[in-house]
């Protein structure tokens, strides 16, 4: 496992990328309602990062025909968008990468849409807990497992569980990098945490039981007891200043308070 140590320039370059990244799903939260079409989302996406100068990094990835990947419910990622009406009470994972100036950025919010309940929205509060946890443990010579150890012990201590088969990955020269960064583990184990790691950290933690299906489209993926799924993802860089998220909430957030 090679991991490509990224400079300050790098570094620089993925928080550009992140920032349009960010802004765009900000102008997706300003619309999401019951009666819209994650196919309407997905246009909207599109058209917003090429008109700022960018290029959406999921669309012709591996074929996948899409910019988003949009995951209502019991999907855990990869949906592929289309042009069904969304519900109100659904709750929706949307992921998006970005590609500006060569370089990659990724990022994953799951949004209410609508009046969700109180079990879903627990549900939410929680999976957001765990990245936040895992940020808090990303810094220079902590290891991997750190972070895999802080998302698994806080959701199954609130009595979710975490899906195995699906992690977090290294971003910045490409969509996927090395390392693979579980939201499971113990504490000291995996790679060491060097200055230069940009990482994309994304816990999927799942309302009932761990395990997951693959449908037959070859993308989507569900929990296998149907139960819901959340999914939040940060894309962020390490240095010996410490960890900087470069793709912070806040403006999303600052939507969806509108």
């Amino acid at each position: 496992m090679m991991v490509m140590l990224k400079t300050k320039k790098d570094i620089d370059y993925i928080r550009k990328s992140s920032s349009l990244l960010v802004r765009t799903h900000a102008e997706l939260a300003k619309v999401i309602k019951p009666g819209i079409s994650s196919l309407f989302l997905d246009n909207l996406a599109e058209e917003f990062i090429r008109d700022n100068g960018g290029i959406p990094a999921f669309k012709g990835y591996n074929n996948f025909p899409n910019t988003l990947c949009v995951s209502p419910n019991d999907e855990v990622v990869h949906g592929i968008p289309n042009s069904k009406e969304i519900q109100s009470g659904t709750i929706l994972s949307v992921d998006c990468g970005v590609i500006k100036d060569g370089y990659f950025s990724d990022c994953a919010f799951t949004y209410e849409v609508g009046e969700v309940s109180q079990e879903l929205k627990k549900l939410l509060e929680v999976t957001r807990k765990c990245l936040d946890l895992a940020v808090s443990v990303a810094n220079v010579g902590n290891y991997l497992g750190d972070i895999g150890f802080e998302v698994q012990n806080y959701a199954e201590f609130c009595g979710f569980s975490v899906v195995r088969e699906l992690v977090g990955h290294g971003v910045g020269k490409a969509l996927h990098e090395p390392p693979e960064v579980p939201n499971y583990g113990q504490k000291g184990k995996g790679a060491l945490i060097e200055s230069g790691f940009v990482l994309a950290i994304e816990p999927m933690i799942n309302y009932g039981e761990k395990d997951i299906v693959t449908l037959d489209d070859g993308w989507t993926i569900k929990t296998k007891d149907g139960k819901p799924s959340a999914h939040f993802e940060y894309t962020v860089a390490i240095t010996e200043e410490g960890v900087e998220v470069l793709s912070p909430f806040n403006l999303i957030d600052e939507s969806l308070s509108k």
